[in-house]
């Protein structure tokens, strides 16, 4: 039986696939040992919802068998990975998060999971989140029937939410990659607080069947990884039209860095208030280092404005509609009442008493809204901005307290760009860059719909330090850009 060398629980896809096909260690050996510390480190760190050994490990056997007939399906074969627990997996329990729903079990398997079974991607888990993807609001990290998810890097400090576990499973080395899922913020932040690689797709390039609802003209479903390139393999496999998803764009997407555009040709915009006064001043060193990286890309760097508009409060009506809409029952049953956060209950009974009125209104902002991404993106391929102007905050600290007791900044920046990036539909993709307090911090890469590979290539280039967390430990893995 070969030894499973402990950097290769934060080795890249293409690293271990590449050590697959050498026969360095067969997929049943690598699928064991990931196994292992899941299960061993996930609930140290409040990750881990469900393991899958046994179905992992009868798909390894599989996987060997084509690997030794050399049948390579994908970049993603023999790879162990983790899955945010709103995504159905046949026969097993999908709990999204939340006490009345700790026995559910379907009888599908979400379409992102299949598409990557089939290509030989290996489940090992299902990981943690908070309660209901966190809608339509929450107030501490412990709300999650597993409890706060608890950073890799300072188990005070929360993972960031709702797909807590799969940043944290990332960060630790639990898995290669996970899948998470966005309606606002939900894979950037706990991407930005757990110093992993994120992806937020643009709106309907991923297919959501299998997955709970949270918001319907809001949720995407996306990777979170240890590089931009890991994103962009596995986005490959699991993009594409689904005749399951009414709300899918009918695309396909392939990851094609060879033939990205010339970076002299990219007009990134941002905003010199988010670097210079909305950050926290620790990460402010860092964030400069960032957008001077970007500059030495070669990119063409101007200074960007969002449109005006209420953003969070038309966001905010959206996902309280639509989500107490999709949980009526819940709500009416009075087992929402079971759920962890006191400020959630209230929110989820609250939205079921939003007139239509106000929600249609919201509604027709939101299509200006788009319009006027549409304007500024006909000038400016890519907004940079920080992920998180914070660093990860105290388990036990509310999360509507405000984020800072400076004074507020008048220019507010492209401050409210995960909220207007996710009512216009757009992709992002966190990148760490650096540390404050001791903890990771990212910045964002927000562009067109469908322009996924443009952010991907800049993301490949931009040099950053990934982030490895080893028995619990933190150590940096320096990698120089490609």
């Amino acid at each position: 039986m070969a030894s499973i060398p402990g950097d290769i629980f934060f080795a890249t896809i293409t690293e271990i696939n590449q050590k697959l096909k050498a026969k360095e260690f067969s997929v049943v050996e690598l699928t064991r040992a990931f196994c292992d510390r899941l299960e061993r480190l996930g609930p140290t760190y409040n990750a881990l919802a469900l393991s899958l050994r046994q179905d992992a490990l009868r798909a390894a056997k599989d996987v060997d068998g084509d690997i030794k007939r050399e049948r390579f399906r994908s970049p993603v074969q023999g790879i162990p990975f983790g899955a945010k627990d709103l995504l159905a997996y046949e026969k097993h329990p999908t709990t999204w998060g939340a006490k009345p729903y700790a026995g559910q079990v379907f009888d599908y398997t979400a379409t992102a999971l299949k598409k990557l079974g089939k290509n030989g991607g290996i489940l090992t888990g299902k990981l943690a989140m908070v309660e209901l993807a966190g809608g339509p609001s929450y107030r501490y990290a412990g709300a999650s029937v597993t409890g706060p998810g608890l950073n890799p890097w300072d188990r005070t400090r929360w993972s960031g939410g709702s797909s807590s576990g799969s940043g944290i499973a990332v960060a630790a080395g639990l898995v290669t990659f996970a899948l998470g899922s966005e309606t606002s913020g939900s894979i950037l932040t706990p991407a930005a607080f757990c110093g992993v690689t994120g992806l937020r797709p643009t709106y309907g390039l991923v297919s959501r069947h299998g997955a709970m609802a949270l918001s319907w003209t809001l949720d995407k479903i996306g990777p979170l990884c240890r590089s931009a390139e890991d994103c962009g393999l596995v986005l490959h496999e699991i993009a594409g039209a689904d005749v399951e998803d009414p709300a899918s764009a009918g695309k396909s997407f392939y990851y094609a860095p060879a033939f990205a555009r010339d970076l002299k040709e990219i007009k990134v915009g941002f905003a010199t208030v988010d670097f210079d006064e909305w950050a926290e001043p620790a990460a402010r060193p860092d964030f400069t280092k960032a957008l001077d990286t970007i500059r030495a890309l070669g990119v063409q760097v101007t200074e960007a404005k969002l449109p005006e508009f209420p953003y969070g409060p038309v966001i905010g009506t959206i996902v309280s509609a639509e989500g107490s809409a999709i949980f009526e029952s819940l709500v009416k049953s009075g087992k929402v009442n079971d759920l962890a956060d006191q400020k959630q209950i209230a929110g989820l009974k609250a939205g079921l008493e939003i007139p239509a009125k106000d929600y249609l209104k919201a509604m027709r902002i939101r299509s200006l809204i788009q319009q006027g991404f549409r304007e500024l993106l006909a000038d400016i391929d890519v907004l940079i901005a920080p992920s998180r102007l914070t660093p990860a905050s105290k388990i036990t600290q509310p999360l509507d307290r405000p984020a800072s007791d400076r004074p507020t900044p008048k220019d507010r920046g492209l401050t409210a760009l995960i909220p207007a990036g996710n009512l216009a539909g757009l992709p992002a993709l966190s990148l760490p860059c650096g540390f404050a307090d001791g903890m990771p911090m990212s910045i964002q890469l927000v562009g067109r719909p469908f322009s996924e590979n443009t952010l991907l290539s800049i993301g490949r280039l931009f040099r950053n330090v990934p982030i490895g967390i080893s028995a619990g430990r933190p150590y940096p893995r320096k990698r120089k850009g490609v």
